[in-house]
């Protein structure tokens, strides 16, 4: 789930789309296979929220990670510079790897009349005020999402 979250942060792609992907896998699966979970697990009372839960968690993400992988993974060679003005700007909590407690500053630009929040480390925090354009490497994604490399703040 760690990589699909950076893979997130780096593709221009709606909240919208991997959510409905995960809820519709999840209701599919659901519905081919609770029969099977029923005759497994005989706790009736809890037996359809566990394989709902299970279903969307498992079967769900697993679909969503495939479908966000591939965008990454098998996007097009043809990379495009391109530069944006920095609209808004924000910070977020720092995970393990960038240290827990210190702040990551998180700008938003417009991309193609989209607002995209783009996260960058926390040595930019301190100086985040200052920056104000950011330039970036892109390319189009297997299923057209833009895939967004080599952020460089400006």
């Amino acid at each position: 789930m760690y990589f699909q979250i950076q893979i997130f942060r780096n593709t221009i792609i709606n909240w919208i789309i991997p959510a409905s992907l995960i809820i519709a896998v999840g209701i599919i699966a659901y519905l081919l296979d609770y029969k099977n979970y029923k005759e497994t697990y005989f706790h009736y009372g809890t037996t359809k929220l566990y394989a709902t839960l299970n279903y969307l968690v498992g079967y769900g993400f697993i679909a969503c990670s495939i479908f966000m992988f591939t965008n990454y993974y098998f996007a097009d060679q043809n990379v495009k510079t391109e530069s944006y003005k920095i609209i808004d700007r924000t910070s977020i909590r720092g995970t393990k790897k960038s240290g827990i407690g210190k702040e990551q500053p998180v700008f938003t630009i417009k991309y193609k009349g989209q607002n995209k929040e783009l996260v960058f480390a926390n040595e930019y925090y301190a100086k985040m005020n200052f920056y104000k354009s950011i330039k970036f490497k892109s390319r189009k994604g297997f299923f057209g999402f833009d895939i967004v490399e080599n952020k460089i703040l400006n």
